[in-house]
């Protein structure tokens, strides 16, 4: 069981975290590159002279690309752990489990760890203003952990009052709020943090949907060879 879950885990995080770290180097590094031009004061918003919304932007970075490619696999390898293990949890209360089914555990896993602490604690880009890092982390784990055994409970649960729970579970965090600055301040442009968090929530979105549907995949794949 422990070969197979490594297995699958492997070949799904590696994969999906290949194609997310494309996706970022096409979607989200240029506007983060775009923002650090404003954060090193280079650029400067509603200046004496307009700036260009299209810079020249730097080059690619062999080094700095590709470890960034190198951690995106790493991460999404240890996401693909946890939603195998639980995949096996599952299969072994009679639920199916292949790479359709996995699509569905993409999306629960994209609403718990970037949906749900997004929708009150938004992507920032460099340079804005921040609460505290530690606070924040604090309250990030604790909506992402609320929010993942709600996504549970909605799909296994068989009762209106755990599927209350759920809910309860949803909109807490959310309700409490999370940390914020003392006063707004920040030189990027509010255009380029709205396109960064919108690029980062589909980017992510994406790539969920990819461990899903690979760890389904290759669990399926594993257990038919394991079988044989």
């Amino acid at each position: 069981m422990f070969s197979r879950i490594l297995t699958s885990a492997l070949f799904a995080g590696a994969a999906a975290g290949l194609f997310a770290a494309m996706l970022q180097l096409v979607f989200v590094q240029p506007v983060l590159l775009h923002a650090e031009l404003y954060e090193s004061g280079e650029f400067v918003h509603f200046g004496a002279e307009a700036v260009s919304a299209h810079p020249d932007l730097p080059s690619i970075d062999l080094m700095r690309d590709g470890l960034s490619i190198i951690f995106t696999m790493l991460t999404y390898t240890g996401y693909a752990l946890v939603m195998v293990a639980l995949m096996a949890m599952a299969e072994g209360q009679g639920h199916t489990i292949n790479g359709r089914t996995g699509l569905l555990w993409g999306m629960a896993g994209f609403i718990a760890f970037h949906f749900a602490p997004g929708l009150t604690l938004a992507p920032e880009v460099p340079g804005v203003a921040a609460a505290d890092v530690g606070a924040r982390q604090i309250w990030w784990t604790g909506t992402v952990a609320s929010a993942a055994v709600a996504m549970w409970l909605i799909a296994f649960a068989r009762s209106w009052m755990l599927w209350g729970v759920a809910a309860v579970l949803l909109l807490a965090p959310h309700i409490i709020g999370a940390p914020e600055p003392d006063v707004f301040t920040g030189p990027v442009p509010t255009e380029i943090g709205a396109l960064f968090a919108a690029r980062a929530f589909g980017v992510g979105m994406a790539a969920w949907v990819l461990v899903g549907c690979f760890a389904g995949y290759f669990w399926n794949t594993e257990g038919a060879r394991a079988e044989a």
